[in-house]
Formats: C-alpha cells, sequence, structure tokens
C-alpha cells in the first residue's frame, strides 16, 4: 500500500480532465476507454500488481486514495470529474467519496455493490451511483423478453431502446401514426436495411424492415413495444 503518491505520470490537462480511482475491471474499463476516446485521464491505485499491469497504458499513480493527504498531493482538487471504481470494498469507497466530496469536486461517479452502498454514497455526496450488475441484470431482462434489441436506462427511468417498428406504424410517417402523442415516447431515428441511421422528423416513414431507436420513460417503452 502507498500513503503518498508514486509514478508521477504524464501531466493530464486537469481543467477537463477525469480522475479515475481504481483499476479493477470497472475503473480499468473507463480509464482506457476515456483515455482512447482522447479525454485526459489520471488513474490512481493502490494495487502494486494493477499499477504495473497499467503502466505506460494510461497515465496512473500509485496512492492509497482513502488518505486525503495523497490525493491533495497529486492535485485531485483541480479534476472537475473524479469516478470511484472500488465498489467491492465498501468502507474504501465510502472514505474515498467522502474524501473528494470535502475537496469539492463538482462531478463525483460512485460505483456501489448493492443499493444499500447506492444510497450511503448518495448521502456523502455522490452525484451519479452506479450499480454495474443491477443495470446489467435490468438491460437483459428487457432484451431477452424478445421485444427490444437494445436497451439504455439514462437516468430515473428515462431510456433509450433499440426496436423494430409494430405493425401500426408501418407504412406511415411519424406525423401519420403519432406515436407520440399515443404512446408519449419519442422515435429519434430510423436504420432501413442497408443504410446508416438517420435522425427522424415528422416525415419519416417507417417501414417493415425498420430498426427505430426511441426515448422515453421505461414503463412507456415497454408499453409500445409490446404492440404487435
Amino acid at each position: 500500500m502507498a500513503d503518498t503518491p508514486q509514478n508521477a505520470p504524464r501531466n493530464p490537462k486537469k481543467a477537463d480532465g477525469v480522475l479515475v480511482i481504481g483499476l479493477g475491471r470497472f475503473g480499468s474499463a473507463i480509464a482506457a476507454t476515456l483515455d482512447r476516446l482522447g479525454q485526459d485521464v489520471l488513474a490512481v491505485e493502490r494495487n502494486p500488481e494493477l499499477v504495473a499491469q497499467w503502466a505506460g497504458r494510461v497515465a496512473l499513480v500509485e496512492a492509497d486514495a482513502v488518505n486525503p493527504e495523497a490525493l491533495e498531493q497529486l492535485g485531485a482538487r483541480e479534476f472537475p470529474v473524479a469516478v470511484v471504481g472500488v465498489g467491492s470494498y465498501l468502507e474504501a469507497s465510502v472514505l474515498i467519496t467522502a474524501n473528494l466530496v470535502d475537496i469539492g469536486i463538482p462531478q463525483i461517479w460512485a460505483k456501489a455493490i448493492s443499493s444499500e452502498h447506492a444510497r450511503i454514497l448518495q448521502r456523502i455526496g455522490a452525484h451519479h451511483v452506479i450499480l454495474p450488475e443491477a443495470d446489467a441484470g435490468a438491460r437483459v431482462a428487457h432484451l431477452v423478453s424478445g421485444k427490444l434489441l437494445d436497451y439504455i436506462e439514462v437516468e430515473d427511468g428515462f431510456t433509450v431502446v433499440k426496436m423494430r417498428p409494430p405493425k401500426e406504424t408501418q407504412g406511415f410517417t411519424l406525423a401519420q401514426s403519432k406515436i407520440r402523442e399515443r404512446y408519449g415516447v419519442t422515435v429519434i431515428g430510423v436504420k432501413s436495411p442497408g443504410l446508416d441511421f438517420v435522425y427522424a422528423d415528422s416525415e419519416t416513414r417507417i417501414s417493415a424492415n425498420d430498426l427505430l431507436v426511441v426515448s422515453g420513460h421505461a414503463d412507456l417503452l415497454e408499453r409500445f413495444a409490446a404492440r404487435p
């Protein structure tokens, strides 16, 4: 365990950078993806084996983020966004999140392993709490029902899905089928066979073999997707 930062990283642009704490499967996937997308990332990991595994792949320091001094020394307060990926160790997760709240990071995303853990993180000030296993389970449940081809819950029940068009919409424009008025959901994109997705408007005509991208509240989307 390292109480203060070791292995000084290349200097990310902290003004728009992301601090990722924990390089387990969750944290490392976030750090690697952000880095690949060109986002400035600084990863913090206390396990020397994981530090060695990720050295040279993302900017990182070996430090124990439970220690507020370590966070101060690596300049954590200069980051606008932090992700706490240390979900499996509840005490460490709570302490790290509390440290980030104390130093005033504007956006804190934290991984939780249970609804109780999530409530604690929210109460101490995490702005966004992720339950990866619960979220994945809900997504799979919607997919195995056979009505949806993809399902992403954005926040508080607002969801985006990919689905086949119900028969009553086929051959009609969106203005004619009045999907939003009748079902309370919005078709935001349409993909016809062999073509790319296009943004939908009132004159977009839906065919039987199209794929739809539809947004709205989960229960309304489920009702719409259940149409034959």
